[in-house]
């Protein structure tokens, strides 16, 4: 059985809204990273849970590989459908369902993207802070666990997702979790799904915790001469208990694709991106500690971000680092790798990484969120060499072992997909093969993302 006789029945389930048309294909075929392009046979676009379980019911039953699909970004290859099969696109699932004022959350379906949903909150004083940096859906940004540069403060999405509605392999629709803040009641199925990248079952609705807009915020740029001073300055401030906001740091090589992209004149250095939130006073004594420990650690050249336009230039110039490495090589690609390792070794993970790339001349800005100890490698690289490909996945590699071998994992953020994939066992052990268990027994057809994250069935 396959996708042309489960055809009729999808058509007779979604009309024009399940389409095999070329181009569509095609816009459900790519990534954002280095994996080929990979068409799926059919492209859904269901309005309803009701619908997702109809259609995932009607794949059951004819074999047909089911890819959920949100706004795209993922960068280990998390939805590409490398099987064949569906994509179920969430586009048109869509709506804020119900802001929860009082309680600080909000029902959202999966197709909502983050920017969408803080506009709606705007007038209500709350706020989603998951900032991945994409304009991601909140259901994919559930599926990958997604992070970002406010993590530091709030949290990733496995501490700001709340419940579920998830439609599993054989049709049913089950919830999990409610809007208590606690509960001790069996186990916890919303963190299940929440990081199982699809594998699991198709994400219908989530309800997230919302917080309050600070009172105050403060943003600053500052330059150092060392790349280690810097990151032992992010170090210290988070032993120190100072709640940043964010904590970013950015390599001389990243600064230097800045102001070429961007028109800024940052010197040629590596510097930390700050933001501080709370009341007035609590943020000016906050920056005045943070500057304290900048000085102890050779920082210079402070630069506040005075204006609300003045911070939105500052974190879009960060949020576009991605394109803006992309753009300094006309043509090439970029294998986009992270790694988190406990703060105390962080320096020294930062030191080691460029040192390594340096060492096999490769070109790869470092930057990151590292007020949480995860930072990125953009390895560059021209798509027509196969050499230079092959050259920059062993760099990737390289950097995950020594993640490892300091107690760290895999990726803080970008999730594993079929990228990084193959390290699973000697993160996890004898949890890995537990991990296929459960995969068997909530999709015993191997349905749902079939390849990605989890032991193949057998």
């Amino acid at each position: 059985m396959t996708l042309d006789t489960a055809w009729p029945d999808l058509c007779d389930l979604l009309g024009d809204r399940v389409t095999r048309s070329k181009s569509e294909l095609a816009a459900h075929g790519g990534s954002e990273s280095y994996f080929p392009l990979s068409p799926p046979d059919a492209v859904a676009y269901p309005g309803s849970t009701d619908e997702v379980s109809r259609l995932v019911r009607i794949c059951a039953a004819h074999g047909v590989p089911v890819i959920g699909w949100g706004a795209g970004t993922s960068l280990e290859g998390q939805a590409q459908a490398f099987e064949g099969g569906l994509v179920v696109d969430f586009a048109r699932m869509n709506k804020v369902i119900e802001i929860g004022q009082a309680d600080m959350d909000v029902r959202v379906q999966p197709g909502v993207t983050r920017e969408v949903l803080n506009e709606e909150l705007r007038a209500t004083g709350l706020f989603f802070p998951v900032d991945p940096g994409a304009n991601a859906s909140v259901g994919g940004m559930a599926s990958t666990r997604a992070s970002g540069t406010t993590a530091v403060r709030y949290g990733t999405m496995r501490d700001n997702v709340l419940a579920l509605e998830v439609v599993l392999a054989d049709g049913r629709v089950i919830r999990t979790g409610s809007r208590a803040r606690k509960s001790s009641a069996g186990y916890d199925l919303t963190a299940l799904f929440v990081g199982a990248e699809g594998t699991l079952g198709l994400i219908t609705e989530l309800t997230l915790r919302l917080h309050g807009q600070p009172e105050a915020t403060s943003a600053a740029i500052c330059a150092f001469d060392k790349i280690g001073d810097a990151v032992r300055a992010v170090t210290e401030t988070i032993q120190m208990g100072i709640p940043m906001a964010r904590i970013e740091f950015v390599d001389a090589a990243t600064v230097e694709v800045f102001n070429n992209y961007s028109g800024t004149t940052m010197p040629l250095v590596p510097h930390l991106m700050v933001e501080f939130h709370g009341s007035g006073a609590s943020v000016a004594e906050d920056a005045r500690n943070f500057g304290e420990i900048v000085a102890d650690h050779e920082g210079h050249g402070f630069e506040w971000a005075e204006t609300a336009e003045d911070r939105t230039a500052l974190w879009t110039l960060r949020h576009h680092a991605h394109w803006a490495v992309l753009a300094s090589r006309p043509g090439h690609r970029a294998v986009v790798t992270d790694i988190c390792v406990p703060i105390s070794r962080l320096a020294e993970a930062v030191e080691a990484t460029q040192a390594d790339l340096d060492a096999h001349g490769i070109s790869g800005p470092i930057l990151g969120h590292v007020g949480d100890g995860n930072f990125h490698a953009i390895l560059l690289f021209d798509p027509e060499d196969a050499a230079a490909l092959a050259k920059v996945k062993a760099a990737s590699d390289r950097l995950v072992a020594l993640s490892l071998s300091m107690g760290g994992t895999s990726t803080g953020e970008h999730g594993i997909g079929i990228g990084k994939k193959a390290f699973m066992p000697r993160e996890h052990g004898e949890a890995w093969p537990v991990m296929g268990l459960i995969k068997r027994s909530l999709d015993p057809m191997n349905i749902f993302n079939p390849g990605k994250l989890a032991p193949d069935a057998h």
